[in-house]
């Protein structure tokens, strides 16, 4: 029996659309991920996952040990339902929230903010200055892992941190020092023109090359460069971690002695864009169905919506990818439609009204903004459901 097949006769009685996770495939991602990491611990991305229990299944496997939250509500969320060792990768402008961080002993346990210069800690102070009692809250900084080359003129990387030379970094964490109620507890540099550009890409071979050549540069730089932030971060106080790197780069930044864990999000749901990397072959976990609704020509069928695209810089590589059956492939002229989306080619033809295509997105926990909930998929069964934060009614972002 197939992939297809399998997901058919699991899901025959539900009603697309709908989402489902294979757990064997994600189990298998997981595994690869603890491989690859070679005995560093996992941080586990939510914004990767969005989906509670899903979270708490993966950090019971051996190898993941906390949380990377996207924002701090969600923190704050997280550590009320049992979770510990929260990372706000993200700074937040959030002042209610913040008020709810300092006031309780338990949250300001667990979570850490991120901050990248003085204007956040004026900020989270003035936010937090009616608090009392008010609790020590953890920080982390952030670094800027992006590459530059060409004095500056050529920037490979996200624009995030203004933090990207050591002199820098002691004198941000001297000041968090010196500023009664804050604690600076680890360090964090996310080397996204790395962890998240895939380094076979189809299409050119030419940038395939030029990709795989400014990765190689980057991470040479980097290695000596985050090394020496975190040797002058040391000197002005302790550090309870040093957090790099995501899926696509693990088995590049676990090998740098500074870094103390890596993150890792999308590779448990292995979504379209992280089919090109050469390191590692992940397997589709996550899938959504959408139903065939008409035929409007022999070789072309239209199902019910389709419209999910991914964040990012607009462009075809964001769309869903139709999955299942094999073959199938988007009209130029239409696209992926916010409420039905014509899919072309021979596959089409065997298609009729009410069967099943699977899409895979090209993100990973972007999919669970548009789903109340993922079917857990075993063998050929379903089951169990869980439940993802739009199902549990949360909307961080």
């Amino acid at each position: 029996m197939n992939d297809r097949q399998r997901y058919d006769k699991a899901t025959a009685e539900l009603e697309p659309p709908f989402a489902i996770l294979d757990l064997a495939a994600m189990r298998a991602n997981a595994a690869d991920l603890v491989r690859r990491a070679a005995g560093k611990p996992i941080r586990v991305a939510s914004k990767s996952i969005r989906s509670r229990p899903l979270l708490e299944r993966i950090l019971a496997m051996d190898g993941f040990s906390g949380v990377m939250a996207f924002t701090l509500p969600e923190a704050l969320w997280l550590v009320d339902n049992g979770f510990t060792d929260v990372l706000v990768a993200y700074p937040t402008a959030d002042r209610h929230a913040l008020a709810e961080l300092a006031g309780s002993r338990d949250a300001a346990r667990e979570i850490a903010l991120t901050v990248d210069s003085a204007d956040h800690l004026d900020h989270i102070e003035a936010a937090v200055s009616h608090v009392h009692p008010r609790h020590e809250i953890r920080l982390s900084m952030d670094l800027d892992a992006g590459y530059w080359a060409l004095g500056g003129r050529f920037k490979a990387g996200t624009m995030r941190s203004p933090i990207r030379q050591a002199d820098r970094a002691a004198d941000l964490a001297a000041a968090i020092a010196k500023r009664p109620g804050f604690r600076l507890a680890g360090l964090m540099a996310y080397e996204g023109q790395i962890a998240g550009i895939g380094d076979d890409p189809p299409g050119s071979a030419a940038y395939a090359r030029a990709v795989r050549i400014m990765q190689s540069l980057s991470a040479r730089e980097l290695v000596l460069r985050r090394g020496r932030i975190v040797n002058a971060v040391r000197q002005v106080c302790d550090l309870e971690f040093v957090n790099g790197g995501g899926t696509g780069s693990i088995e590049r930044t676990v090998r740098e002695k500074a870094v103390t864990e890596v993150t890792a999000g999308s590779g448990f749901f292995h979504p379209r864009l992280f089919d090109f990397y050469r390191a590692f072959t992940g397997r589709p976990a996550a899938l959504f169905a959408l139903p065939v609704v008409r035929r409007p020509t022999p070789n072309a069928v239209t199902v019910l919506g389709g419209g999910y695209l991914a964040s990012g810089k607009p462009g075809t590589h964001l769309l869903p990818q139709p999955y299942l059956p094999a073959g199938l492939r988007y009209s130029r002229e239409e696209g992926a439609g916010e409420v039905q989306t014509p899919l072309l080619g021979q596959a089409a033809e065997d298609l009729r009204v009410g069967d099943r295509v699977w899409f895979r997105h090209a993100k990973a926990g972007e999919l669970c903004e548009r789903f109340a909930a993922l079917h857990l998929v075993e063998g050929d069964a379903v089951v169990g459901t869980a439940p993802t934060y739009r199902g549990e009614g949360r909307t961080f972002l």
